[in-house]
């Protein structure tokens, strides 16, 4: 870069490791952020740095938040017997944007993958089993993405529920074959969760 300096060249080649950002969008991002510096720049800087003091993971669901209990799982009214079980936290957040589900969620962070050596104990199904067993859940919804591995998961969680006494259903239509849960909008992810049947 002309005229660049060490620490610019620094925070492109760390802007472009996020999702979405490549080489060329993060050089730009960067220039725009020195642009607006006292706008944007120390805004963002500041609560970066707020975030990586307070960000931690929700020691019951997997969810992200600021103390070891997320805001959904300390909420008595939440507590209705139904635990929605999604991939990762960008799910369980597209799933709060629609504002249709009341109950809770359980974060298995992945899906089970044979080829990458993803099995049950990497994956937090081992801490759902034991909530089912402690919590009173009457429910469990799979919310996972329509791929193979994620359908792989679901038919892996509802074998171990079998015969449990817990009802099993998942997501119904708008969620088409392939599609990730964090590309849908709201009022598709809506519809889906009111039709959810048995799994």
């Amino acid at each position: 870069m002309a005229g660049g300096t060490e620490d610019i060249e620094a925070l492109i080649d760390i802007m472009a490791k996020l999702p979405g950002l490549g080489p060329r969008s993060a050089r730009r991002a960067v220039l725009h952020l020195i642009k607006k510096r006292a706008l944007l720049m120390q805004p963002l800087a500041d609560a970066m740095t707020g975030v990586a003091a307070t960000a931690r993971e929700c020691l019951t669901c997997g969810n992200i938040g600021t103390s070891d209990t997320c805001s959904i799982c300390s909420n008595s009214e939440r507590a209705n017997g139904q635990i929605c079980v999604v991939e990762d936290v960008a799910d369980l957040w597209a799933m709060e944007r629609g504002h249709a589900f009341k109950g809770r969620y359980h974060v298995l962070g992945g899906t089970l993958s044979a080829l990458d050596d993803v099995g049950p104990e990497e994956l937090r199904i081992p801490k759902l089993l034991d909530r089912i067993r402690s919590d009173g859940v009457s429910e469990i919804i799979l919310a996972l993405n329509a791929t193979v591995d994620g359908q792989t998961t679901a038919h892996y969680i509802a074998g171990e529920l079998e015969g449990s006494g817990v009802t099993v259903s998942s997501l119904a239509q708008g969620v088409p074959v392939g599609g990730e849960l964090d590309y849908l909008d709201d009022g598709t992810i809506s519809a889906a969760l009111r039709a959810r049947k048995a799994f």
